[in-house]
């Protein structure tokens, strides 16, 4: 055999080992990339399957969580894009739709209007939060999540002020079954069931698969209030407003020199975040039906979080549908957890605790790997 046919068939089997390793990269780089999706993906399947609940009632379970919180999840998209982190200040957001709902009960306001009501009054309220909230993170820039958290204890304490001692005091209360037995303070749960199902319930559709008992139910206005809050953002990440956002999170110092108001869009970031929390929270609990007081609010800012980085988002990039696919996955697990531990283990409260190390988990793990890059970058 001569050197030159030997030399051609070297160059032949290199470009035939080349796609192979380009695409032994590429999935290498897909599962490094989705590795957290992933996982909570077999972690769901393995759940569901021994949770032992039938299919059409997990997917109807699934498609009404999804419908009730995916709003207060995507209301994260926006201060990540601006460089601001995982905004824990929607707990600010989701008060602000709390007291929205306790002056519509006040006026016994019931259906469509009290719920448009309710938004009507939570998105000044959420507003001022916000535009406080930013103010305060301005403040303190490259810690703005932690100044969140701590942030959210502080204003919880001045919403519970509020609640039990200026209502019936200071502020008039009109229906006296809202009040605590002393007259002054709103009681642990707020009823709100006049406003109950008052946006689901407006188009609904039931689909019934033969031989399983349970339909499978679709709340169609909620689902495609969802939708249009994905498009909105999806347009507005293209707008000059948008690209300002882009240019404040890649490089704030750039962003200025470029003359970009950089204090001023990280305001508005966050007033968008906050009020989005806010409409958020009042589709949240009209589909409950009820309002827990003192609580309703305390775990919304974590449980989006985590949602958000279950559906690989990270410290400093989001997308839509890593913020849906979070929520999809992160309230499968909180569905089947429960049950799967009792049937393999004989007690409910294992799956409970695993949801309750899942949450932090996540949300330690990722704050970690943000810390850890931002060490490099600065190498």
């Amino acid at each position: 055999m001569s050197d030159d046919t030997r030399d051609q068939g070297k160059k032949m089997a290199l470009r035939a080992a080349a796609p192979q390793s380009h695409r032994e990269q590429a999935y290498k780089y897909y599962l490094r990339k989705n590795v957290v999706p992933l996982v909570f993906l077999v972690l769901c399947v393995c759940g569901g399957y021994f949770s032992g609940l039938s299919l059409p009632f997990l997917i109807s379970e699934i498609i009404t969580r999804m419908a009730r919180n995916s709003f207060m999840v995507i209301s994260l998209i926006i201060p990540i894009l601006a460089g601001m982190g995982l905004n824990f200040g929607i707990v600010l957001g989701a008060m602000a739709g709390q007291l929205g709902y306790v002056a519509t009960a006040n006026y016994e306001m019931a259906g469509l209007p009290g719920f448009l009501a309710t938004i009507i009054i939570s998105i000044p309220l959420a507003i001022l939060f916000g535009w406080l909230t930013g103010k305060l993170f301005n403040q303190s820039k490259g810690k703005e999540m932690i100044t969140g958290i701590i942030l959210g204890f502080f204003a919880n304490g001045i919403y519970q002020l509020i609640m039990l001692y200026f209502m019936g005091n200071i502020i008039p209360i009109r229906v006296p079954t809202m009040l605590l037995s002393t007259g002054i303070g709103i009681r642990n749960t707020l009823d709100i069931k006049n406003m109950h199902y008052a946006l689901d319930n407006l188009w609904k559709i039931s689909i019934k698969i033969p031989g399983f008992v349970f339909p499978i139910t679709i709340p169609m206005v909620t689902l495609a209030t969802v939708a249009v809050l994905c498009v909105a953002i999806h347009f507005l990440v293209r707008t000059k407003l948008g690209q300002e956002f882009r240019a404040v999170g890649q490089n704030r110092h750039i962003a200025e020199v470029a003359g970009i108001k950089v204090d001023k869009i990280r305001i508005i970031a966050i007033i968008f975040s906050t009020v989005l929390a806010g409409i958020g929270q009042v589709i949240f609990l009209q589909n409950l039906g009820n309002i827990n007081t003192y609580g309703s609010h305390v775990q919304v800012g974590t449980f989006a979080v985590a949602a958000i980085l279950i559906g690989g988002a990270s410290v400093t990039k989001a997308t839509i549908s890593q913020a849906l696919l979070g929520t999809l996955l992160f309230h499968t697990l909180f569905i089947v957890s429960p049950l799967a531990g009792k049937n393999l283990i004989g007690d409910a409260m294992i799956g409970e605790y695993f949801r309750v190390f899942v949450t932090y988990g996540v949300i330690g793990v990722a704050l970690a790997l943000h810390a850890w890059q931002a060490k490099q970058k600065r190498r």
